[in-house]
C-alpha cells in the first residue's frame, strides 16, 4: 500500500502549482469560499482541510488526490526553528517579545485571569494606505479562555 503523502510535500505541491498558475492566494481562498489566512495556512499544512475544500483546491490547482488526501490529514504544529528566523516571521516574534508582557497585563486587566484563545480564533491581514507608506494591519480576534479551578 502506498503510503499516505506529507502535508509538508502536499504544501509544496501546492504552492508550486498556484504560482505556476499565476494564482494568489487571495484568488484560491475566493475560489474556495474560505478565509484568506486560513486557506493559506491549511493549504501549507497546519490544518486538517475539510474533503470537500481539498477537492475543490486540487481541482483549482490541477493536483490529484493524493494531494487532497494528505490535505485532509491532521498536522503536527511545531515550532521550526528555519521558519522563526525569516525575517518577516522574526518580526512577529520581535513584536510580540517587546509587547507581550504589556498585551498580557491589558487582557488581564479587561478580562480577568485568563488568555487569547489561538484555537477559537481568527486571523487577519489588510493593508492600510498611510503618506509614510503602506502599513500592513494584523488582527488577531481569539476568544478569552478564563482560568477556572
Amino acid at each position: 500500500m502506498t503510503p499516505i503523502m506529507t502535508k509538508q510535500d502536499a504544501a509544496r505541491h501546492v504552492d508550486a502549482a498556484r504560482v505556476r498558475n499565476g494564482l494568489t492566494w487571495a484568488t484560491v481562498a475566493d475560489h474556495l469560499g474560505t478565509p484568506l489566512v486560513w486557506t493559506t495556512a491549511a493549504l501549507l499544512g497546519q490544518h486538517p482541510v475539510p474533503a470537500e475544500t481539498a477537492r475543490a483546491a486540487c481541482a483549482l490547482l490541477d493536483l490529484g488526490d493524493d494531494v487532497a488526501e494528505a490535505l485532509r490529514q491532521q498536522p503536527t504544529r511545531v515550532a521550526d526553528p528555519a521558519v522563526a528566523t525569516d525575517p518577516t516571521v522574526y518580526r512577529f516574534h520581535e513584536a510580540l517579545a517587546v509587547y507581550g508582557p504589556a498585551l498580557k497585563a491589558l487582557i488581564h486587566e479587561e478580562f480577568g485571569d485568563g488568555i487569547m484563545s489561538a484555537i477559537n480564533f481568527q486571523v487577519d491581514i489588510a493593508r492600510r494606505p498611510d503618506p509614510d507608506g503602506d502599513r500592513v494591519v494584523v488582527t488577531f480576534d481569539g476568544k478569552f479562555l478564563d482560568y477556572r479551578w
